[in-house]
């Protein structure tokens, strides 16, 4: 189009997207000829008119017009007629036109009577405008969460609001739904360009003249200003967090279901946002409070030293999660599929912390020594020895490994144990490459209550009837892994049809006893 010669030949610094009419050509895409009336505002002047058909040539001749200004006639194609249906140029209007800095009308009304609220300081809108704004930009969404209203002059020029919304289940992450406006003039309504990937579930609107656009506008030139607008918009997000977290923490806590998953995102993929977002990083522990890992190491430094214990699921993890809780030790909940690339990350930046899933591996302190079967029999095994070797005989499970510890409790028959860090490279093939082969590389380990009452009946039967007690082994073994949702399901008819065998079992032997 030669605008850059232009600019270099004229030595003009201002900005010229939206001032110089590179788009006017545009025109010629729906219309079969362009008429120009104009007359200008000097004396004595004479009225003009352009006419072209979109080629290289065009005419220039006397005008009719009467009144000083100019008018842009377009002789729209048959073949789209549709844009002279009034909705159509109606959306068209409030879309580019909305917020820029002359009056639009169209039949009689003008499209765009209201200044954009990021023109304002932030100190003269009222909590109102924020809602009547976002109003206008999304008419249709529910009221957001709480927003931050941008205002950088050094070291570059930026202006805007953005908004924190509340997620829906269908949210797509790879869309951004925030406007870009150059010197007001709408440019897109992407930009994954600008913003860190994490912040592109934001909405609102970002203003800046600083920001290099070529002249179709349909992307931009990524580069050094563009990325050091990215990194300050992250900073003016964490911050903004930061401060509602201190000073307004019940609405933060209240918040924190829809802005959990921007904290998260942000911290795995940038560290400098994770060094400000980790003092408002929250988790909930299983009494319902919530805490910072900073906190947690504090309050739990002589029961636990370096260890952050949690579960996933603490409903499916209850009987375990007692014994946890009666020894006064804090478990988090970390259910969220982000958690555990979290709790890798922290375990990264924070040497010597280490995350474990209550069910990864026994502490120390659950179990209860006193109550060691540590007797022999003739051939030197202990009695925990026999009864692990029973439990290997019982389940039909040939890579499993089975250790007996007498526990605190007497309610748990038994748990399955996985490493830490086996189900977390499990969890991360699954969820990144949708491959479950490294299921067959991780080693399972039963842990056996030698405390549990079931356990020693079942155990004392194998006397009387090898058959019964095995089965009942096995079903031991299958309920801890139904609770703790490790069970395939192609073996759950298998122990369906057990369960009623069992039962059957049992009844009848109720019925010849009486």
């Amino acid at each position: 189009s030669g605008a850059e010669e232009f600019i270099k030949s004229y030595q003009l610094n201002d900005p010229f997207i939206g001032h110089f009419g590179l788009g006017f050509y545009s025109a010629f895409m729906v219309a079969d000829r362009v008429d120009v009336q104009s007359l200008s505002c000097l004396p004595s002047q004479e009225p003009v008119l352009w006419t072209s058909d979109g080629t290289a040539e065009y005419e220039i001749q006397a005008g009719g017009k009467k009144e000083a200004g100019t008018e842009i006639i377009l002789h729209i194609n048959p073949e789209h007629d549709e844009f002279l249906d009034e909705s159509h140029i109606m959306k068209t209007l409030r879309r580019y036109c909305s917020f820029l800095p002359y009056p639009i009308f169209f039949n009689g009304s003008q499209i765009n009577p209201q200044e954009p609220l990021w023109q304002k300081k932030p100190g003269d809108c009222t909590h109102q405008d924020y809602i009547d704004f976002y109003k206008k930009l999304y008419p249709f969404e529910e009221e957001p969460l709480f927003w931050i209203h941008l205002n950088v002059d050094y070291p570059f020029h930026l202006k805007g609001i953005l908004y924190f919304p509340h997620l829906r289940r269908d949210f797509d992450i790879n869309k951004s739904t925030i406007n870009l406006y150059s010197n007001r003039v709408f440019v897109s309504d992407n930009c994954k360009d600008i913003l860190p990937e994490y912040l592109t579930v934001l909405k609102g609107a970002i203003d800046s003249p600083d920001i290099p656009l070529n002249v179709s506008r349909s992307y931009l030139q990524v580069d050094k200003t563009v990325r050091q607008l990215g990194i300050h918009v992250a900073k003016k997000v964490a911050d903004a967090l930061s401060l509602l977290y201190k000073q307004e923490h019940e609405r933060f806590l209240k918040c924190w279901q829809d802005c959990e998953l921007i904290v998260k995102l942000g911290l795995l993929q940038d560290d400098k946002f994770y060094e400000r977002a980790k003092e408002f990083l929250i988790w909930k522990n299983t009494k319902g409070t919530w805490t910072t890992i900073e906190d947690y190491l504090q309050n739990n430094k002589e029961k636990s030293s370096n260890t952050i214990f949690y579960v996933a699921d603490e409903q499916h993890a209850k009987p375990l999660l007692q014994m946890y809780e009666s020894k006064g030790l804090e478990v988090l909940i970390g259910g969220s599929p982000l958690d555990t690339a979290v709790m890798s990350h922290i375990e990264r930046h924070m040497p010597g912390v280490r995350f474990k899933r209550i069910d990864a591996e026994i502490d120390e302190s659950l179990l209860d020594k006193s109550k060691e079967k540590t007797l022999l029999d003739a051939e030197g095994k202990t009695v925990s020895t026999l009864m692990a070797e029973f439990v290997k005989e019982s389940v039909e499970s040939p890579n499993l490994k089975v250790e007996a510890k007498s526990l605190q409790s007497s309610e748990i028959p038994g748990f399955l144990s996985i490493q830490e860090n086996d189900r977390r490279m499990r969890e991360y093939m699954a969820r990144m490459a949708n491959d479950n082969s490294y299921e067959s590389a991780i080693q399972r380990t039963f842990v056996l209550n030698t405390n549990s009452t079931l356990v020693n009946i079942i155990y004392q039967l194998k006397q009387k009837d090898p058959k019964l007690a095995k089965s009942m082994m096995q079903h031991v073994y299958d309920l801890s892994l139904l609770s703790q949702k490790e069970m395939d399901p192609t073996t759950f008819q298998t122990f369906l049809t057990r369960s009623n065998e069992l039962l059957q079992k049992m009844a009848q032997s109720l019925l010849d006893k009486s």
